[in-house]
């Protein structure tokens, strides 16, 4: 399974992150699946990818050329496309994808993540999407998506379109 993971481009102020990126590589490699991902050598991104490679298993970045300009796109991995903008970059991602998955990470995790649930909630994709909520980092985004269906702004249908898992290995006993 292709298993594409949106995440931070940074690695967090805390040690627990880049902790929980590398277990959950470690993870996605020893349980045979393959990891899409946006394709950089940075933050919980580099983390989650060394930790797939160092563990045998295959890695497809996907990477803006602008991007890729900048060196900062990983070099190591099993197969690197180059892509014209970001919003090819999410097309590409999800034709790849099985399933997806979000850890902690700034304004490209929540966009990436809010065009996923957009997509999936016309029903453009049918594709999973699961938060891993490493030390409760998505609790008030999660409070927040409550707080939209209590206004009216999200049904409840809406809401159940993302799981909630706490750690790694709780994440992946709910992929099938």
């Amino acid at each position: 399974m292709n298993i594409c993971v949106f995440c931070g481009s940074a690695a967090g102020n805390h040690p627990l992150y880049a902790s929980i990126a590398a277990e959950f590589g470690k993870l996605l490699a020893e349980k045979g699946h393959s990891l899409v991902y946006g394709g950089g050598n940075i933050g919980l991104m580099g983390i989650i990818a060394d930790s797939v490679l160092e563990n045998h298993g295959k890695v497809i970045g996907v990477i803006p050329s602008f991007l890729a300009d900048r060196e900062v796109a990983h070099q190591g991995l099993t197969q690197l496309e180059v892509v014209g903008t970001m919003h090819e970059r999410k097309m590409r991602m999800a034709d790849l994808a099985n399933a997806f998955v979000v850890l902690p990470g700034g304004w490209g995790t929540l966009d990436e993540m809010a065009e996923i649930l957009t997509w999936k909630q016309l029903g453009l994709i049918n594709q999973n999407l699961y938060v891993l909520n490493a030390n409760n980092f998505f609790d008030a985004l999660l409070d927040q998506m409550r707080f939209m269906a209590r206004e009216g702004f999200l049904r409840q249908e809406n809401l159940d379109l993302v799981a909630i898992a706490n750690s790694p290995q709780h994440l992946f006993t709910m992929i099938p």
